[in-house]
């Protein structure tokens, strides 16, 4: 095997010299801009639309995926996002007119006790000056006119509170919280979309790794498109004739069992160099830098399938 990777330079060589032409030339083999389509869920494949080898058009739907738990989940977080929704109305609106009534009727309770507690303080403090009634009655009437005191300033902060309507600290922490369940529901929404698996370009299915029931994992390839509408050549070109390739230059591509050449545009060369394959060094183009170039074919390449060598020649 090594022996003829070895030779396989020469026999190229000869060949290109039999072809009788001192125009400068590349080698290398048709490409299509390849697409996976990986699995956004571990879920059943329950409907497969498209074969291997067909072309289809961008949109078009290549397969499907069960959505039973996905939908499920997504039911649940837009119900979320409902309910966060419904909340931030109700801080919004403040307090009900109902509760803002029943607090002021409190107030006018714990208002009503404290009179009466400071009443009472006031008739038995002179007893126990006199000593007509225990010390110890006079401090829990004292402590009762003080808590019935507080519980009416309590009760005003409260009614207060209701008054002013929510801090707008929490209408914000509202506004977040609505923002992130709807930002869920929307992120569930995409993912049960994506079961239905489409084309997102215009191609030919190449392959379809897995068939129906088959139940994928997350990020495997599902299905794998060859994009456009046609190949392109991609080429190493000869360090000695770099300088001279040019993007947007024409060039004429030969593939192997096609006769003629096929007219083509450089539309891409790297700058720097890169590793060679063997089968495109020729001759003492082997101990040479070689350039990765792309050459765009016209509408006569259109049938041709990947992987077929070509040469590429430059007009001197």
């Amino acid at each position: 095997m090594i022996r003829t990777r070895l030779l396989l330079p020469a026999i190229l060589a000869a060949a290109l010299a039999a072809c009788g032409t001192d125009a400068p030339q590349a080698l290398g083999t048709l490409e299509y801009d390849r697409i996976t389509l990986p699995a956004p869920a571990a879920e059943r494949i329950v409907e497969i639309s498209v074969r291997e080898g067909q072309s289809v058009r961008a949109g078009q739907s290549l397969l499907k995926l069960e959505n039973t738990r996905i939908d499920a989940t997504t039911k649940v977080a837009q119900q979320e996002a409902q309910r966060q929704r419904d909340a931030l109305r109700e801080l919004e609106a403040g307090a009900r007119s109902e509760t803002i009534a029943q607090a002021r009727a409190q107030l006018a309770a714990v208002q009503a006790q404290a009179r009466d507690a400071a009443a009472y303080y006031e008739r038995v403090r002179p007893l126990g000056a006199r000593q007509l009634i225990a010390a110890s009655e006079v401090d829990r009437a004292r402590a009762a006119a003080g808590n019935a005191n507080a519980q009416v300033r309590a009760a005003q902060a409260a009614l207060l509170e209701l008054e002013n309507g929510t801090r707008r600290e929490r209408i914000a922490q509202g506004e977040a919280a609505v923002r992130a369940a709807e930002a869920q529901a929307a992120a569930q929404e995409v993912t049960l979309d994506k079961l239905n698996v489409v084309a997102p370009r215009a191609g030919r299915v190449d392959s379809l790794p897995y068939r129906l029931g088959d139940q994928a994992p997350v990020g495997a390839p599902l299905a794998i498109l060859l994009a456009g509408n046609a190949p392109y050549a991609r080429v190493y070109v000869p360090e000695p004739i770099r300088a001279n390739v040019k993007v947007g230059q024409k060039v004429s591509v030969f593939v192997d069992g096609r006769d003629g050449a096929i007219p083509g545009t450089v539309r891409m060369i790297r700058s720097e160099a890169s590793f060679t394959p063997y089968y495109a060094l020729i001759g003492e183009d082997a101990a040479r830098l070689s350039y990765l170039a792309e050459i765009r074919l016209g509408d006569a390449g259109a049938d041709l399938p990947a992987g077929l060598p070509v040469r590429v020649e430059f007009a001197p």
